[in-house]
């Protein structure tokens, strides 16, 4: 069995020691204070922030997962993740420049800003522990089993068992491990440890330098794919396949199964997401509202102008230029390995890899992945900080600390939070199936409250805390007296979440004039939903124009699929198709700009 050599050893160290270098770069000026530890003292420009948060988002899963869409629904299959464009759309033109404007370090900060009382203070601390440690460390659990397939395939030797022998007091525990799990957890310590030094401008600056690395990589990967011998032999991808697959919209058709086992997206998955899904759901990186790290990035960006733009790339990045590698190499799986069984269809993607690497690339990409990795982990890890300090410990045990202090156990908790994660990922998620869709199921209809928070002054924090609890109990009813389940759940999840909100939001009281006044003036979002606070207030000027910001986002929604759509036609040789949709999109890009430089946002600095 073909080995890694020297050359393919450099390429991972290399890349290695250049991670840590920068984040020692980084750890006096992380060190000055919490604002410059968690938000980069708020001066990050556009492209560097919206690098982060499409990094970040380039998890080791997130390549596989793409695959295994495309392999078992074809192209259309993304439509799984594709509809989140209009909600990032909608991150982009109303939230981004409020959360700039809040002045916050956080996004949970936000909840004792905008709600007041008892409610908001429990609301906050509790989202501080479930976030910031409990759900957090299952996305890196995710994320590091994820990483521990890819190395298990692409470097075997590592796979073979160990035993430690760890002498105690009473007697020597034995522990049986592999080198590919210490692996694991050596990269973990690794991350943490530049993280914990370098805070965001580390973890910022890596993100850029490690999505250059990871695209490199997977379209280096996607090129040498598609010249496979078995592709080329074939007469190419789109010979070897059926037809259906390379559609970008689904046909809901009753197609039969292919040879590979793929079958055409069904309707009501695709209903769920586009019409649900997308401003409903919770989910890691697509918060309605833009809020967790995408909140964090667009918070410590210079001003207005660049977090929007930051946020604007993001979207772009994210949807338009990293799929298609991943897309690629997923369709030539099929045809080199059509007999994977459906639960494996996503490991494809790394049978690929190591069958179609020549020795010295098969390091670059395996790099390329460490890179997508651990931009990831490092986010999560100081995003996680962030609330476990800013919105628990420092808001509810120790207020009068100095920045010192708060920045000395932001360090600690990083360890401790990774330490955690570690534990998850070995011990708790094996036992764990349907993470995701547990997630999203479990998240549904809260985008009702984190989107209108902003826009409507009646809802309180009992409304978010409602908003939080009534999809778990909707979801436990439907797995336990019922056969439902997801996408079907998700109508009626959301239809009682937000009935049950609603209806709470009138029981309770609203949050006092006071708290809703000072919200107001500081982010001045405006709307007639605010009328009752704003005309106590004639002398804020807030926001207008919201009708010119829903044309933006109908324009940024067009922008991005024509884009994405056009870039796949050139890609298939569909020169025309491909051409027009890529006119499309510049024409709507080009009517964005114009609007918001009409609202004079390119004189800001």
């Amino acid at each position: 069995m073909e080995t890694l050599n020297l050359l393919d050893y450099s390429f991972i160290v290399g890349y290695l020691l250049l991670t840590l270098v920068i984040g020692l770069w980084f750890s006096r000026r992380a060190s000055e204070n919490v604002d410059e530890f968690f938000l980069s003292g708020r001066q990050l420009p556009w492209w560097i922030a919206g690098t982060g948060m499409v990094a970040t988002t380039f998890a080791a899963d997130t390549p596989l997962a793409v695959a295994g869409f495309v392999a078992k629904n074809g192209i259309a299959g993304n439509w799984v993740w594709w509809t989140f464009v209009s909600g990032g759309m909608l991150t982009v033109f109303f939230f981004a420049r409020l959360w700039r404007r809040a002045e916050i370090l956080t996004d949970l900060e936000f909840i004792e800003l905008r709600y007041s009382g008892a409610a908001a203070r429990f609301l906050r601390g509790f989202k501080a522990i479930y976030f910031g440690l409990f759900i957090n460390a299952v996305i890196i659990g995710w994320v590091n089993l994820a990483m521990f397939k890819i190395i298990k395939i692409m470097i075997p030797e590592l796979n073979a068992e160990l035993i430690i022998a760890v002498p105690t007091l009473f007697k020597t525990i034995y522990i049986h491990t592999s080198g590919t799990m210490l692996t694991i957890v050596a990269l973990v310590l690794l991350t943490t440890f530049y993280s914990g030094l370098s805070g965001l401008w580390g973890v910022s600056i890596t993100d850029a330098v490690q999505f250059v690395i990871a695209m490199t990589g997977c379209i280096i990967l996607a090129v040498l794919a598609v010249q496979s011998p078995a592709v080329v032999s074939a007469g190419g991808l789109q010979k070897a396949l059926p037809a259906w697959m390379f559609d970008f919209f689904p046909t809901f058709s009753s197609s039969g199964k292919s040879i590979t086992g793929a079958v055409a997206l069904p309707f009501i998955s695709f209903a769920a997401m586009a019409f649900v899904q997308w401003w409903s759901s919770w989910y890691p990186g697509s918060e309605p509202g833009g809020g967790g790290y995408i909140a964090q990035r667009m918070m410590s960006a210079k001003n207005e102008k660049h977090s929007l733009l930051a946020t604007l790339w993001f979207t772009v990045a994210h949807y338009c230029l990293r799929p298609w590698p991943w897309i690629i190499v997923g369709l030539v799986s099929l045809v080199m390995f059509p007999g994977l069984p459906m639960n494996q269809k996503e490991d494809g993607f790394v049978y690929v890899m190591k069958a179609v690497l020549p020795p010295g690339l098969k390091g670059l990409l395996i790099a390329a992945f460490l890179a997508a990795y651990m931009s990831t982990l490092s986010t999560h890890l100081n995003w996680g900080t962030s609330y476990l300090i800013n919105d628990f410990y420092k808001r509810f045990l120790k207020t009068d600390g100095d920045e010192k202090h708060y920045v000395t156990i932001s360090k600690i908790t990083t360890f401790l939070t990774a330490a955690f994660a570690l534990y998850i990922t070995f011990f708790v998620l094996d036992t764990i199936t349907g993470a995701w869709e547990f997630i999203i199921q479990c998240g549904a209809g809260t985008g009702f409250v984190l989107i209108l928070r902003w826009f409507w002054w009646r809802l309180n924090a009992w409304s978010e805390i409602t908003s939080m609890v009534a999809p778990f109990i909707a979801f436990t009813g439907l797995q336990l007296f019922t056969t439902i389940t997801f996408p079907f759940s998700i109508f009626i999840i959301v239809a009682f979440t937000i009935t049950a909100t609603l209806i709470v939001t009138f029981l309770t009281p609203p949050t006092e004039t006071a708290q809703l006044e000072t919200f107001y003036r500081t982010t001045r979002v405006g709307g007639r939903l605010w009328k009752k606070i704003s005309k106590n207030l004639p002398d804020v000027e807030s926001d207008t124009g919201f009708v010119m910001l829903f044309v933006d986002w109908a324009l940024g929604i067009i922008m991005i699929y024509a884009i994405l759509f056009g870039t796949g036609k050139f890609i298939f040789g569909d020169i025309l198709q491909g051409s027009l949709y890529l006119g499309a999109g510049i024409i709507a890009g080009s009517l964005i700009f114009a609007d918001l430089n009409r609202r004079g946002w390119n004189n800001l600095n």
